[in-house]
């Protein structure tokens, strides 16, 4: 996406602050998880404690009693280390999920208002794998990372306290490692962080290629496109696999590298500290609960420099979402809305101008101005390209105008929400969408109230009656993806029906009965008969028989309206007209 893609990435672990207010609502959660994270450090530590009393009290006293009691207060420890871990897992487990899908819904809640054009510039499967790839990492490391990194730092800390409480002098030896360690964990980190965020890409990459090939098969197979396809899949494969295996690498090398110094410091420690038990410096309890903390100090260091890669990966995760969240929406509604009287309004339209934010130097259309009266049907004809699907899209406020205005029932639409501007509207698109789901399902997304008596109201309209009650299942009818199984006829028809049933007080077609054959076409024309004077009906149209209906044609070319009247008197007046209808109406 261009808001952020290409950008140099933050070099820190800022990017993740954004997630903290997804955990506010669960502060109780996240306070029982602390709580047994500091239990369960406490009780890892005092096991040291409890080896060196095991074997100073224990073995060397000779007496079974004091064994028995070193062993009990051991047993102790352990059994508080299990309880706390169960505890903290649970609840850390139970926030990263929990948080997860609050950051999922938050991004799609915040993406489903936003204006179409953000969704020409950015892919949508390319924000489907934001809401579901990096959410799903984000979870992961709220939910497990996050805990083990602050496990690891307490156990780090309070290690290194008691390495100094039970040996100072060996001590001085971890502690002279400790920079020889952190240098390759800042290094390699950054270059890990980078990779990371370069790797989520090219995974976002994959699966839109994917995405786009499956829904479109039908395509895919009937240009026999499966080989380059299987081609191009395999190339972005190998460079999802490539960048991931740079990571790994760097990654690999940074844990291979900091173990060596660990462990390194560990046996020149252990050298050290048998000397002094030799000569009697330390006991051997002292030495084997220093070798104890030594171990927890060396593993926390190690976890730590793990989990940091972690860390980075999620920060660049949580970048990418937080770009999503901050898109601005271009149409907004007004803070104080006004109101539409009746259900009866009329369209004007006035001095309309328009190009697209991505074609700015191209103006679609240009001081388009005409008035559609309550009842009244109108045609709006044009050779392609002249503007008609975009007046369209901006009578339903998916565009803000460049210049004049749009009204309904006298209200300019800048100053009515949303909602209320479409709900007045019912729309046919050429192409029709059918969701996934029941026949009924997608004829009740227009209006969930509906009645039995409404939907097969609108069916019978749409004359989609006969072959929806000749499926097995009727409206229980399950359709695939974008309606698959039925013919696009059927779908146009569902279409006309689903616009129906919310009983709008304006009906945009966007030659809708182009995917009907004639005698479908004949009783959709009908259906627009009966309707007419009982709503606004504004149609693009490319049929003869569908400009003989309408009350007045509009004639759009290079988004201009050239010409207005009935068929009989553009024949007439107009030579743009009679051209257009002798080339496109020939048939």
């Amino acid at each position: 996406m261009d808001e952020g893609l290409d950008r140099e990435v933050n070099k820190d672990l800022t990017t993740l602050t954004p997630a903290l207010k997804f955990l506010r609502p669960y502060v109780k959660q996240v306070v029982a998880a602390s709580i047994a994270l500091v239990v369960t450090a406490g009780a890892t530590l005092s096991l040291g404690q409890g080896i060196r009393l095991v074997i100073d009290s224990g073995f060397a006293s000779g007496e079974a009693e004091v064994l028995v009691d070193s062993l009990r207060l051991f047993v102790a420890f352990v059994v508080l280390l299990t309880i706390g871990t169960f505890v903290r897992f649970y609840f850390v487990s139970w926030v990263g999920e929990r948080v997860s899908a609050d950051i999922r819904l938050a991004v799609f809640n915040h993406l489903i208002r936003m204006h179409p054009g953000f969704f020409e510039e950015n892919a949508p499967s390319e924000i489907q794998s934001r809401i579901t790839t990096d959410t799903t990492l984000l979870q992961t490391v709220i939910g497990s990372s996050v805990s083990i990194a602050l496990r690891n730092v307490l156990m780090f800390i309070g290690g290194l306290t008691l390495l100094f409480f039970t040996n100072a002098k060996l001590s001085l030896i971890v502690v002279a490692s400790v920079p020889f360690v952190v240098a390759p964990i800042i290094l390699f980190g950054r270059r890990v962080r980078r990779l990371s965020r370069t790797s989520q890409d090219r995974l976002a990459d994959v699966g839109s290629f994917a995405g786009e090939s499956l829904r479109h098969i039908k395509i895919v197979q009937s240009f026999n496109h499966e080989g380059r396809d299987e081609a191009a899949f395999q190339d972005r494969v190998e460079q999802a696999f490539a960048v991931s295996l740079q990571r790994i690498r760097q990654r690999a090398v940074l844990v291979a590298v900091v173990m060596l110094l660990v462990f390194g410091a560990v046996a020149t420690m252990l050298w050290f500290g048998g000397q002094a038990v030799l000569t009697g410096e330390t006991s051997a309890g002292e030495l084997a609960a220093f070798i104890f903390y030594a171990f927890i100090v060396a593993g926390s260091v190690g976890a730590i420099s793990e989990v940091l890669s972690d860390l980075q990966r999620a920060a660049g995760a949580m970048e990418r979402l937080m770009e999503l969240l901050a898109s601005p929406s271009l149409i907004k509604d007004p803070e104080n809305p006004s109101t539409v009287q009746g259900t009866d309004v009329q369209l004007s339209v006035e001095a309309l101008s328009f190009k697209y934010p991505t074609r700015p130097d191209m103006r679609v259309l240009q001081d388009v101005s005409f008035t559609a009266s309550p009842g009244e049907m109108v045609a709006v004809v044009g050779p392609s390209g002249a503007g008609k699907s975009t007046l369209f899209d901006l009578i339903q406020r998916f565009y803000v105008p460049d210049g004049g205005a749009l009204k309904l029932g006298g209200v300019d639409c800048a100053e009515l929400t949303l909602e209320t501007i479409r709900a007045r509207i019912g729309f046919v698109p050429q192409d029709p969408v059918m969701f996934a789901g029941t026949i009924r399902e997608n004829l009740l997304y227009a209006c969930e109230s509906a009645t039995e008596d409404e939907i097969w109201r609108s069916v019978k309209l749409a004359h989609a009656e006969e072959f929806v009650r000749a499926l097995p299942l009727g409206l229980e009818t399950k359709m695939g993806e974008d309606g698959v199984g039925l013919s696009g006829g059927q779908r146009q028809r569902l279409a006309i029906a689903r616009a129906l049933i919310a009983q709008p007080a304006i009906l945009l077609l966007d030659e809708a009965t182009s995917a009907l054959d004639a005698e479908s076409e004949h009783h959709i024309r009908l259906s627009i008969e009966g309707l007419k004077g009982k709503m606004t009906i504004l149609v693009i149209a490319h049929r003869l028989s569908t400009v003989r209906q309408a009350d007045r044609i509009l004639v759009l070319e290079d988004g201009q309206l050239r010409d207005s009247g009935s068929h009989e008197e553009l024949m007439a007046s107009s030579d743009l007209y009679a051209r257009f209808a002798r080339m496109q109406f020939a048939a």
